[in-house]
């Protein structure tokens, strides 16, 4: 056996070398033929190509549909990337639709306050906020405008749109401004349209609770919440804020004013309410009321 194996291996050798020989020089041959620049060769080169090429059709096919496929995938890859940038984009106009109903909420209330009219001897001083000067157990900020700006210790502050504080403290160009939030705030109010009496107690949060309600069955959230003027420090009618609910039960304010952004405060000249001490003549007629005749003169009066 291992006499046949040494046989067949002198047999082929040789053949193979042969073989390798002639491919080589077949080769050779071709790579001259393409090579060589002659109008016969070139005739001979096309008779070739169409001899050729068109039956490796069936070869190139599957080439064909592999680059089909390959494009088709990277189609699906580029839609499958725009839809997920849709659904960003979807994901951005609805936060934008949120914050355009919020804008449209707040211009529909900025129109209704509008509507409204202080009292014309309210005038007001602008200040700016120069610094918040609270701390975690106080919070008030400081206004660049003080004594010689006429300014007088316990004045309201609005934002233009809400009550913000009063003043607690005046420089000769400074002032403080104690806010509604701070622990020490107390602020008597009307809520309406109930027209019940509360007061506001600050407690270092941004929604201040409400307590002392007359009648609290008649307060819902979202009432209106305005300054009473009770106890003369504030002037009546300004604008607080809106009836809320927390999770607790609890009736608390929103306040109008922007507290996060205080940049600029109107410092309301209030110089009291006149109280009224003597009766009108609608009241009681004029005339000493012990007299039976003043008496009887109103009787007639009111009879006729």
């Amino acid at each position: 056996m291992a006499n046949d194996r040494k046989q067949d291996e002198d047999y082929f050798r040789p053949l193979r070398r042969l073989l390798a020989g002639v491919v080589i020089l077949l080769l050779f041959g071709l790579f001259l033929v393409w090579r060589i620049d002659s109008p016969r060769v070139e005739r001979f080169r096309a008779q070739v190509i169409d001899q050729v090429v068109p039956s490796f059709d069936w070869v190139m096919a599957p080439v064909h549909g592999g680059l089909n496929i390959l494009r088709d995938f990277q189609s699906y890859a580029r839609i499958h990337q725009q839809n997920q940038e849709l659904r960003r984009e979807l994901q951005q106009m609805k936060a934008w639709k949120e914050a355009a109903l919020q804008l449209e909420q707040e211009n529909a209330r900025l129109l209704d306050l509008n509507k409204v009219r202080l009292d014309p001897r309210l005038t007001h001083v602008t200040g700016v906020v120069l610094a918040d000067s609270g701390s975690p157990f106080r919070q008030s900020v400081l206004l660049n405008v003080g004594a010689r700006d006429g300014i007088v210790d316990g004045w309201a502050t609005m934002d233009g749109i809400g009550l913000v504080g009063r003043i607690s403290g005046v420089g000769d160009k400074t002032a403080r401004v104690l806010l509604l939030t701070d622990t020490s705030s107390r602020l008597p109010v009307t809520i309406q349209p109930s027209g019940q009496r509360a007061l506001i107690e600050g407690d270092n949060s941004a929604a201040p609770p409400i307590d002392f309600i007359e009648a609290p069955d008649l307060v819902r959230p979202g009432d209106r919440v305005i300054s009473s003027g009770d106890g003369g420090v504030f002037p009546a009618g300004l604008l607080v804020g809106r009836v809320a609910q927390d999770p607790g039960g609890r009736l608390r304010v929103r306040l109008a004013a922007d507290f996060e952004r205080l940049e600029y405060l109107r410092v309301l000249r209030h110089l009291g309410t006149e109280t009224i001490r003597d009766p009108g003549s609608l009241i009681e007629p004029d005339g000493d009321p012990a007299d039976p005749a003043a008496l009887d003169l109103t009787r007639e009066d009111v009879d006729g």
